[in-house]
């Protein structure tokens, strides 16, 4: 079958979620695909470039290796030192929010008009890009993550057998990605800044450059991954909103709930579906034999929806205390832009809420199809701001 996958298990559990998150030596990442694709995408990726996985990143590596390439970004994405830019995100969620004033009363997308920019601009401004390439950004992403959607994926994707098409598709995202950042890269080298951009055309572990295929994976990784998910999340963020009136008057009452109000929509967004991990030797889990190169998918979203760890899972509970979700994942990869995620959030629905008079669907939530990364890509809403 064109769509045939590997063979794998799937977990679904919190707690084996988090364990295998948290054991890298026994489940590791780079011994195969850390995304499930079907077979002719993984085989015609390999033969393009010697790999199972699109780049090579963060989230490919283990041990070691992973350890030293983390720390070159890692002090950027530290709490003290994402406070310093709160108010440069403050100041841009102002101005987004101006822009939404405008329309206020009108029907809007919000997940298409809003939700997919403020945080795309935020992640732009970090890394180094100008904001007049952040529609290139985005649309690159769409097409990266969205490779299995209508309405993003590339003509490419969809001639011939349906797997080795989406490999084609995402190289070619890849192609125009490696395109952008080598000009960047060599723009900073030139001219250096004090931006992410100029750490990783300069980046040095273990007294060598890295390597291109790596420099580009962590480009790739922070450019796409850094916005993509929390937009997704804003965007579960305001659809609650629109479908639990009782919670605006909270929120607006009492401001200081809005730290759990952004949980609790990382919890029911759970944006990225899933990541694969490699058994590195036989184990056992839950009474089942698992063989050392057994691939296992994890499950984000089920494991948010326990019920050993979430009563009442599908409802919208902001009072969930503590919320234990793992929207971000667990251990050593634990996403690295976590604490930028929430302060965007917190800041976004702080300058927000205050203004926001009334919301309301209009229209059906429509998501992404992805297995991967996936959100609501269209939420129209009317909404009243004063």
């Amino acid at each position: 079958m064109a769509d045939a996958h590997d063979p794998f298990w799937v977990v679904t559990k919190h707690a084996d979620v988090s364990m295998i998150s948290r054991n890298n030596a026994l489940f590791r990442n780079g011994d195969y695909s850390v995304v499930c694709r079907p077979q002719a995408s993984i085989s015609h990726v390999i033969g393009a470039t010697g790999s199972p996985n699109i780049v090579r990143s963060l989230v490919h590596v283990d041990g070691d290796e992973h350890k030293s390439l983390r720390a070159l970004t890692q002090s950027w994405f530290m709490p003290n030192s994402i406070v310093k830019l709160e108010a440069r995100i403050r100041s841009l969620a102002h101005l987004m929010i101006g822009e939404l004033l405008q329309k206020s009363g009108s029907v809007i997308d919000f997940a298409n008009d809003f939700a997919s920019h403020y945080p795309l601009n935020v992640i732009m401004d970090i890394l180094g890009v100008p904001q007049e390439e952040s529609p290139r950004m985005l649309r690159l992403t769409q097409e990266m993550f969205g490779s299995e959607d209508a309405e993003y994926k590339r003509d490419i994707s969809r001639q011939g057998d349906a797997g080795r098409a989406i490999g084609k598709a995402l190289l070619s995202v890849v192609a125009d990605f490696k395109g952008y950042f080598d000009r960047l890269t060599e723009d900073r080298r030139k001219k250096p800044r004090n931006d992410i951009a100029t750490l990783l055309a300069n980046a040095v572990v273990d007294g060598q450059p890295i390597d291109e295929a790596t420099r580009l994976g962590y480009y790739v990784i922070i450019a796409a991954a850094g916005h993509d998910t929390v937009s997704s999340s804003i965007s579960v963020a305001m659809w609650a909103l629109c479908q639990f009136p009782q919670l605006l008057p909270r929120l607006k009452a009492d401001p200081s709930l809005i730290p759990q109000f952004i949980d609790e929509s990382l919890r029911y967004a759970s944006p990225v579906r899933h990541f694969m991990r490699t058994a590195a030797a036989d184990t056992n889990l839950r009474g089942r034999t698992i063989r050392k190169g057994d691939w296992l998918m994890l499950c984000y979203g089920s494991a948010n929806r326990d019920e050993e760890v979430f009563p009442d899972p599908f409802i919208f509970d902001i009072d969930r205390r503590p919320n234990r979700h793992i929207a971000f994942g667990a251990g050593a990869h634990v996403c690295l832009g976590q604490h930028l995620a929430n302060m965007e959030m917190r800041v976004l629905f702080e300058e927000l809420v205050p203004k926001l008079q009334f919301v309301e669907p209009v229209g059906d939530i429509e998501f992404t199809t992805s297995n991967f990364v996936s959100g609501p890509k269209h939420l129209p809403i009317r909404c009243v701001l004063q």
